[in-house]
């Protein structure tokens, strides 16, 4: 490998990568592009889906409003379908696109069954409360409704999913010794491979062992603890890979070799290799079982977020003007980092059971979120589509990731005044003005995270009908 170089331009001990390197994840052409682009199109079905609950979730909450509208009782309905299609298929979905890109065709097949199976589930679940008679179960990871309906659909999910990590695991390319940027970003697509694969056994483990006489919240609680946890480092992987792969593209390299990024990638996995062994150690109703994998993801899911986002950091700081079509892709990239930064740090002043704790995972699933945004902005041209265009394209991660914030914001400061988490209407017992200012800050925010997210699709959808598809070749 090429040693680094000094831009003459930047500062003396500015670190770039080699000269015609860069963090990219090449873009087949064929079947595995548009198999990826079928998983595509599943993750953006399944935002319209939990856009439809996520307008009725914010009413359900915010002060006065809630008064008029009688959604109590749905609140906790819509809540389980929402996050089930906003965080589990949106992010599951799009790890089917990275994988179907880091592959080869090998048994390509079994690529379009876990897609079929996939939304196949997804449209039970969606359409699960609505023929349903199953009461909403809230616990934590997946939220279910304990209803034959959705449960149906959660596990044809499910087996979409186990399907997609069996085939991605064996249709891996090789990444090889000499690693260069796309080679750091297969070994990071293939630990978050790693990952899942460990969260489905973690998922199938708790599920064996569970006892028969458990039933309603307490099973759902252990059955997708252990699992849950694990997943969050496949989550994470993949962002890593997004933040790096758009700082290549709009003109600022992380500054980070292919090897250091690697061992990164690597530090962000290891951690998993211990579940098993807590598994092993302690029964998974045990208070024991239930700490040590809350210390796992909470510590050792920790350890490569700091050096990565500082790399990404400076390589904003220090990054040329972009040009109308990288804007979008910076301003994505800069709401992701800032909005799983606001997550991390309010995760450090979570006490007891309160709003502070979805204000946490709101702000990391966010960040996530985000960055997945800005990977498809990059995407679509390289897949045949038109590439978003206009001011919209660039506002959007910034009013979707400040609604956001004001939305967390809101959640922490009325989490100071022990506002409890999943409860709406007159059960969250609003007592003073600064409580209904907090809870009305959250309202706002989350309605102009509505109109952040609604505009993500509006602008994705125009670049899907301004479709250029290309007939023959690859786009790396």
């Amino acid at each position: 490998m090429k040693q680094d170089v000094l831009p003459q331009d930047r500062p003396a001990g500015w670190f770039r990568l080699a000269a015609g390197t860069g963090y990219a994840v090449p873009i087949p052409a064929g079947s595995l592009r548009t198999l990826a682009t079928g998983w595509l199109m599943l993750a953006l079905i399944s935002l319209i889906l939990s856009g439809v609950f996520s307008v009725l979730l914010v009413l359900s909450r915010a002060p006065y409003v809630k008064d008029i509208f009688p959604l109590v009782d749905f609140f906790h309905v819509a809540l389980v379908v929402h996050v089930d299609l906003s965080v589990l298929v949106w992010f599951l979905a799009f790890a089917g696109v990275f994988w179907s890109l880091n592959s080869t065709p090998r048994w390509i097949a079994l690529g379009w069954a876990a897609l079929a199976l996939g939304i196949a589930g997804t449209a039970v679940m969606s359409v699960a409360p609505f023929i349903g008679r199953g009461g909403p179960i809230m616990s934590n990871y997946i939220p279910v409704l304990d209803d034959p309906v959705f449960l149906a659909g959660l596990a044809i999910f499910a087996a979409g999913f186990a399907v997609l990590v069996f085939r991605s695991m064996a249709a891996v390319p090789l990444v090889g010794i000499r690693i260069d940027g796309a080679g750091a970003l297969r070994f990071g697509l293939n630990g978050s491979l790693v990952s899942a694969g460990v969260a489905l056994l973690a998922f199938g483990w708790s599920w064996l062992a569970l006892p028969v006489s458990l039933d309603g919240k307490a099973y759902y609680e252990l059955l997708f603890w252990g699992g849950g946890h694990v997943i969050q480092f496949t989550y994470t992987l993949l962002m890593f890979v997004a933040w790096l792969w758009l700082a290549s593209a709009i003109g600022a390299p992380a500054p980070l070799s292919p090897r250091v990024a690697v061992l990164l990638f690597g530090v962000g996995l290891v951690s998993v290799f211990l579940t098993p062994v807590i598994y092993l150690a302690y029964d998974v109703g045990s208070v024991e079982h239930h700490r040590l994998l809350t210390w796992l993801m909470q510590f050792g899911g920790g350890l490569a977020i700091v050096p990565f986002a500082l790399a990404v950091v400076l390589g904003l700081a220090g990054a040329p003007r972009p040009d109308a079509a990288q804007r979008p892709l910076q301003a994505a990239l800069i709401a992701s980092i800032l909005l799983f930064g606001a997550g991390g740090v309010i995760g450090l002043m979570i006490e007891g059971s309160n709003v502070k704790i979805p204000a946490h995972y709101h702000g990391c699933i966010v960040g996530i979120t985000l960055a997945f945004m800005g990977v498809t902005y990059h995407l679509l041209p390289k897949m045949g589509f038109g590439a978003p265009a206009g001011r919209a394209a660039f506002w959007q991660p910034y009013v979707y990731g400040a609604g956001q914030l004001l939305h967390i914001v809101g959640l922490v400061w009325s989490g100071g005044y022990g506002v409890q988490r999943k409860v709406a209407g007159a059960a969250q017992a609003l007592r003073s003005t600064e409580e209904v200012v907090a809870m009305g800050l959250m309202g706002l925010g989350g309605l102009i995270a509505v109109v952040g997210g609604l505009m993500f699709l509006v602008i994705v959808i125009r670049a899907i009908r301004r479709s250029r598809r290309r007939e023959n070749g690859s786009v790396d």
